[in-house]
């Protein structure tokens, strides 16, 4: 394919966020280049839900069926690859590839996603968004009423398992150590029939990602079903930060309500500035985002 150099837009990041910014920027004619390195954090996850109209598909026949649908758009251009540099300049910005191409743009829009942090636990990474899941939202259902256990400590480990036993009553707190929870909330959710144990993990025994038991660094074990965890998590891309884009106290993107960074020009879209993540969310914010820069780039004409 034959690139151009320069374009009114650079979209870093082309999974769902990505390609819901581009295909509105699209269709309001702006000439648009998405670079994406084929690393979604969900490539892991078998099927995506509570995603209307695409309920249940995998993610993966998503994305390429929304690539396919931007594609029709022909200013809309993509690069396979990896951006590892970003420069703000007089008339907008320079972005360099991991291969040495550098592309330059008015407007930059960062639907980069963020990293997941998991525990150095044996099997963990292989079942995680399998069977070792974060949402139930995306995931709840399928595993309704099954014997769950959840991954927390103190007021996280609380609020979490408030939450899972809106799906099922076999639930069990798994606090990985001693627990912080305060006597008024282990009261609580003993009153509730939540088991809290404190023994250390071990390992997962797992079939190909699908969780089969828990074994405990005191030799003991627990067959189990499904598997809650919220990950600690750090940006997928190094690049807003290398720009001066400030994040908020919990490691987002910090963006106003038009999507704008607090860098001029630069904005965000998608789970590096959402704090709850799902599919639906973050096509909604690149849609927004891809509004958002289109308007930015009209009124700067009006002046």
């Amino acid at each position: 394919m034959m690139y151009n150099n320069t374009y009114d837009v650079i979209i870093i990041g082309g999974s769902y966020s990505g390609l819901s910014a581009a295909m509105s920027l699209g269709r309001s004619l702006r000439h648009v280049l998405v670079i994406d390195s084929g690393l979604p954090c969900n490539r892991q996850t078998p099927h995506s839900h509570n995603f209307i109209t695409h309920d249940g598909e995998k993610p993966a026949v998503i994305s390429a069926k929304a690539k396919t649908q931007v594609k029709f758009y022909d200013s809309v251009k993509f690069y396979n690859g990896l951006a590892i540099s970003a420069i703000k300049t007089e008339s907008g910005f320079e972005i360099e590839t991991s291969s040495g191409k550098i592309f330059t743009s008015g407007k930059l829009l960062f639907a980069t996603g963020v990293k997941d942090l998991l525990p150095k636990i044996s099997g963990f990474a292989e079942c995680w968004g399998i069977s070792v899941l974060h949402c139930p939202y995306c995931h709840g259902y399928e595993v309704k009423k099954e014997k769950t256990e959840i991954v927390a400590n103190g007021d996280m480990g609380f609020e979490f398992s408030k939450m899972i036993s809106n799906w099922t009553k076999d639930l069990r707190l798994l606090t990985n150590g001693k627990s912080t929870l305060t006597i008024e909330q282990t009261q609580l959710l003993k009153q509730h029939k939540v088991e809290i144990i404190e023994d250390e993990i071990e390992s997962l025994e797992h079939e190909n990602g699908n969780i089969q038991q828990i074994f405990f660094k005191n030799q003991t074990k627990t067959v189990v079903k499904a598997l809650y965890f919220k990950a600690p998590f750090e940006q997928h891309c190094p690049l807003p930060e290398s720009l001066g884009c400030q994040l908020t106290e919990n490691g987002l993107l910090k963006v106003d309500a038009f999507q704008k960074t607090t860098i001029p020009g630069v904005f965000a879209s998608g789970d590096c500035h959402i704090q709850a993540r799902s599919v639906a969310l973050a096509v909604s914010s690149g849609s927004f985002a891809g509004a958002m820069v289109n308007k930015e780039l009209i009124d700067e004409v009006f002046v």
